[in-house]
């Protein structure tokens, strides 16, 4: 029995890495192709992330792209105004991602 531990050992390890990067988006993938942004904001702030009336704001205007990176990760984390806090939700991984992805969009015309 003692030489089966390891490679099953082995085994497990590789699943779960496996499963954690696939629950993590890549950075440089869009903001509205996020799988985390389409599950828990997209309700609020849009499909596109341009905003909603009376709910969430745009996430792809002037001013939220030009936010500082360690502001657009508190108020996800921790929440601001209306919006819930993220932090028990989301891993540190996937709330990276989207602040990347908000700072990599831009406003559309």
């Amino acid at each position: 029995m003692k030489t089966f531990r390891f490679p099953i050992a082995v085994c497990t390890l590789f699943l779960a890495a496996t499963v954690v990067s696939a629950q993590t988006p890549a950075a440089d993938s869009t903001l509205t192709a996020n799988p985390v942004f389409e599950k828990n904001c997209a309700k609020c702030h849009g499909k596109t992330a341009a905003g909603r009336h009376l709910r969430g704001p745009s996430l792809v205007s002037e001013k939220i792209t030009s936010a500082p990176e360690g502001d657009l990760r508190n108020a996800i984390a921790n929440g601001k105004g209306h919006m819930p806090k993220f932090a028990g939700k989301l891993t540190a991984e996937e709330i990276d991602a989207l602040v990347q992805q908000i700072k990599s969009s831009k406003s559309k015309p």
